[in-house]
């Protein structure tokens, strides 16, 4: 098989991969599942597909179409190629305004594309939880929904064409056909008339009609996505005396890529929705009363129906991040149900949300009915993915499981069903959680389950398998939007009847012959107990780790907490810092997923004594900027930098540090011997001739430029400083962390911090103690950063606290107090209590100010306009907010954030000739063109010495650290 995939390889236009990482990467979704692929195809065009086509026929095995893998139920997992079409399918091909429609290749991103819609007055409507990386030909193959169904309705209610390649290499269009035109169709002599033919022959009977509508899920219920929709068939004119026109895309809706090959959607788009929008936030004391209340309300217009309830809101409680967006709450509810309306105005907004008002308070259910406008609403729906986001985050091998997480039944039946639904999960010792789109009847939970034990994965079965059943006493759909997948497309039978069952295979054997689209999903389907992620009463493998990772139970769960989300897959566009590699590179191996997954692979299944030992991890991990973003803005907390320095640390352990490595960790030490004779140096890094003979010798990157060093370290400074200070009545002593950026690198903001400080009557304190580390954190050279983190907890541990708090300037220095010395150290005790009392200046500033020790009254009040970026670790471990608050301090500063994410330098990553060219890229996303753009009046700050480096490789215009703008800005 090596030698048929090399000479397909050969053959394609795009790429083919069948090493073992990539096989790995791609082995999982967002679901429980795994499967090893046998090779990952990326297309170049449809030509490529016909290859991939031919060949899995020859060879006798399949194809998984993928997108961004978000999949929960195991679609995009199988043993065959996986073919990925979001590299090369991503193209906008063509809008019609008048017609509202737009035509898009698969690998279109949802968000991307209403974006590019806006400007238009249209969006798509369908928006699921993952719509900011989630693609069209993902959600066509699992007919998504999300919280606007109730107005907008799913996909399938979307799709007008579709462009195909059946399994026998031919192109097909599908598009809405009269019954004359069906007709025709089925005289065809291919394949496509074909499955015309076998498609009235199925369906024509009005006995098979009968059973149908008697069988499969209420049609009340829009979110039904149970095996092939043969039910949407029979409503056509082709079937009925119904005036709609037949639509094979309302068969290949929901049919997760099992029977043709899509490359080419045609949506129906709708205007853009109101802009005034209020939310109605019912509370209520219970369940049943709030699960009673949803009929009513939907009586209404709503955009939105969405419930939380106590457990959900109970562990936002003690979130310091959600306080402010609980403040809605009154009393402490059982269940809110979040109603939101929508109008052209604000008194049109309002007058539908004081007549739902009127009618939830006739009902008399609520206790209290608060009404949100404008961010209130964002701070109500970011409380409840918050409360979501915790749920799933558990530490250890309980885990919430999905199954039974997509069930939706008609509205009636709702309160009824769920009442049952509760009995059925204490009956196994579940705590039901609701989180509900409950204007769509669709109840979303997730049992609590260790399948790495075999009563677990036996109770994994027993659970869904009595829920279907409930599910079916009412009529329900037991895939509601998640699609059926691995995990149940084996009850399908169930849901739509034994012989509705057959007649969906026989439709996949007549589009399908060979099997080679997506086995083992809707027919024939695989055991949904079998190839889990893990094998259940495995010997846990135990690996020794220099890093402390008892937090997450150890390297290995640390890295198992990554559930394939993909929430790093998100573009710049959208905001946030993760993941900067992949969007420079938009190669799945470059996301946080593929990191944490290559190593869970690699750590479990290796038989090497030393398990980081592998090629495959040092690639997946190259291009990792240890930008922290992961740890935040991973809804696992997935940290990805503590992995990679972990990894570095082992590997190199067998394989050696290589001198430019070393010349980066130990680059305080040479700055130290630079500063002796800083002239001399800085004429060595700066003179063409030597600076290109330095950066050749030590693969770094020719078109940087080298930093210098000050011509006096800060250490030796501030004798001086300290000599100027007067006596007086100081508001609080500060020590000052005198990292090695800013001692030999940037001395000048040193001193503007200091003289900041002591102006604003502070007295600064600089004592002897050792770098920070973070140079040997990110070279992997643990024993050295330990070294240096166990001295200066020695050193700081009787000196810092509540009332003399630690400050540092760069934030990957100061901040490695906060984070990594607590993972290095053995005095956790004395590391916990510096790091409570360690703050990056801007912080510190901010806390002075709110406590009212500083004031507007002590800076200028000339104006200036500053744009700010702020450091990724300061965004991932703080709060660039401090920036901008102090910044905002003088009256008449107008500061704005740059939403840049990371400015691609990261310390050494961006001077490394192999990743100069993805260092610039990352910077070029957003940095670089805000910088650009900003007049030269415009005052740039950066926080970060990397970011200021990147700036001015990037743009030529000098940053400015906040300190230093604030010190100019003294009276």
């Amino acid at each position: 098989m090596k030698n048929a995939l090399k000479s397909l390889q050969s053959q394609l236009l795009g790429d083919l991969y069948h090493d073992d990482l990539m096989r790995s990467i791609y082995a999982t979704d967002a679901s429980v599942y795994r499967k090893l692929p046998l090779a990952v195809a990326f297309p170049k065009n449809e030509e490529d597909i016909k290859l991939l086509i031919s060949f899995a026929k020859k060879n006798n095995t399949s194809l998984i179409p993928r997108t961004a893998g978000t999949s929960l139920a195991g679609q995009c997992v199988g043993e065959g190629i996986v073919v990925d079409v979001s590299r090369h399918f991503t193209s906008i091909i063509s809008i019609n305004e008048q017609e509202k429609t737009v035509t898009v290749q698969p690998g279109v991103v949802r968000d991307a594309l209403n974006s590019y819609l806006k400007p238009y007055g249209l969006f798509f409507g369908p928006n699921t939880s993952t719509s900011n990386r989630c693609m069209i030909g993902g959600m066509v193959g699992n007919n998504s929904s999300g919280t606007t169904s109730i107005q907008y309705g799913v996909t399938r209610d979307k799709v007008i064409e579709m462009h195909t390649i059946l399994s026998d290499g031919s192109d097909v269009v599908f598009t809405e056909l009269s019954s004359e035109a069906f007709k025709d169709k089925t005289k065809l002599d291919t394949l496509e008339g074909k499955i015309y033919k076998s498609i009235y022959s199925e369906l024509a009977s009005e006995t098979v009609q009968d059973q149908i509508k008697k069988e499969f899920p209420n049609p009340e219920i829009h979110r039904r996505n149970t095996g092939y929709a043969v039910d949407e068939l029979i409503k056509t004119n082709v079937f009925s005396d119904s005036d709609a026109n037949f639509n094979m895309c309302k068969l290949l809706s929901g049919s997760e890529g099992t029977l043709a090959f899509t490359t080419q959607i045609t949506l129906k788009l709708d205007t853009l929705p109101p802009t005034e929008s209020i939310m109605v936030a019912a509370h209520f004391n219970s369940i049943a009363d709030c699960l009673k209340s949803v009929e009513n309300v939907m009586q209404h217009n709503l955009h939105t129906c969405e419930m939380m309830d106590k457990t959900i809101l109970d562990l936002t409680k003690h979130n310091k991040t959600q306080q402010e967006n609980r403040q809605f709450i009154q009393g402490d509810p059982e269940a809110i149900l979040m109603c939101e309306v929508r109008g052209n105005s604000v008194e049109d907004a309002k007058n539908q949300a004081e007549a739902l008002v009127k009618s939830i308070t006739k009902q008399g259910l609520s206790y209290a009915n608060p009404l949100l406008i404008g961010s209130a609403i964002n701070k109500a729906v970011e409380l409840r993915k918050a409360g979501l986001g915790l749920l799933g985050n558990m530490i250890g091998d309980k885990k919430t499981v999905a199954c039974i997480e997509d069930t939706a039944v008609a509205l009636p039946d709702l309160a009824n069903y769920i009442e049952a639904f509760s009995a059925l999960m204490k009956s196994y010792n579940q705590n039901a959680v609701y989180y509900a789109h409950a204007g769509a009847g669709e109840l979303h939970l997730r049992p609590i389950l260790n399948l790495k034990k075999k009563e677990d994965v036996v109770l994994f079965r027993k659970i869904t398998t009595d829920v279907a059943k409930l599910v079916k006493q009412y009529n329900g759909s037991m895939s509601g939007e998640h699609g059926d997948g691995i995990v149940r497309a084996e009850f399908i039978p169930l849901m739509i009847g034994a012989a509705n069952y057959e007649i969906v295979k026989r439709i996949k054997a007549t589009f399908d012959a060979d099997n080679i689209f997506n086995p083992g999903k809707i027919v024939d389907a695989y055991a949904m107990d079998e190839n889990l992620r893990y094998q259940a009463d495995r010997v846990e493998p135990e690996i020794e780790t220099l890093l402390d990772f008892s937090q997450s139970q150890g390297i290995l769960r640390a890295a198992e907490k990554c559930n394939g989300s993909g929430d790093c897959r998100k573009l710049p566009e959208f905001g946030g810092t993760m993941c900067p590699s992949y969007r420079a590179t938009r190669n799945e191996k470059d996301t946080t997923r593929a990191r944490a997954n290559a190593l869970r692979e690699f750590l479990t299944n290796s038989d090497k004594a030393n398990k980081f030992d592998h090629q495959e991890l040092k690639q997946v991990f190259d291009l990792c900027l240890s930008c922290k973003a992961c740890s935040s803005e991973c809804p696992s907390s997935v940290d990805v930098a503590s992995l990679k320095a972990e990894f570095l640390y082992q590997y190199q352990k067998e394989n050696g540090v290589s001198l430019r490595t070393k010349l980066f960790a130990y680059n305080n030490q040479l700055n130290q011997l630079g500063s002796v004779f800083p002239k001399l140096t800085n004429f060595m890094f700066s003179n063409g001739i030597t600076a290109s003979l330095l950066k050749k010798s030590f693969g770094i990157a020719e078109k940087r430029n080298l930093p210098l060093i000050s011509s006096k370290s800060l250490s030796k400074s501030f004798q001086k400083l300290q000599n100027k200070e007067v006596n007086k009545k100081y508001v609080k002593t500060v020590y000052l962390f005198n990292d090695e950026f800013t001692n030999f690198l940037d001395t000048p903001i040193g001193i503007d911090a200091i003289y900041l400080l002591q102006q604003l009557n502070y007295k600064v304190l600089l004592i002897n103690h050792e770098e920070s580390g973070r140079t040997f954190l990110s070279k992997g050279l643990l024993k050295q950063a330990q070294k240096v983190a166990t001295k200066n907890v020695e050193i700081f541990k009787d000196l810092i606290t509540e009332n003399t708090p630690l400050i540092g300037i760069e934030p990957s220095a100061i901040l490695t107090f906060k984070d990594e010395y607590i993972k290095l150290v053995e005095d956790t005790v004395s590391a916990d209590k510096i790091a409570k009392n360690t703050f990056l200046i801007e912080a510190f500033l901010q806390q002075e100010i709110a406590l009212g020790n500083i004031s507007a009254s002590q800076f200028t009040k000339e104006a200036k306009t500053i744009k700010f970026h702020g450091h990724c670790h300061q965004k991932a471990q703080d709060n660039q907010l401090s920036s901008f608050t102090i910044l905002n301090l003088p009256e008449n500063y107008k500061v704005t954030i740059i939403p840049s994410g990371c400015c691609g330098m990261a310390g050494s990553f961006g001077y490394e000739k192999e990743h100069y060219e993805v260092s610039m890229q990352i910077g070029e996303q957003t940095l670089f063109p805000a910088v650009r753009k900003a007049s030269k009046e415009t005052i740039i700050a950066a926080n970060g010495t990397s970011c200021r480096h990147q700036i001015k490789d990037g743009t030529q215009r000098e940053a400015m650290h906040p300190v230093s703008i604030l010190r100019n800005a003294l009276l």
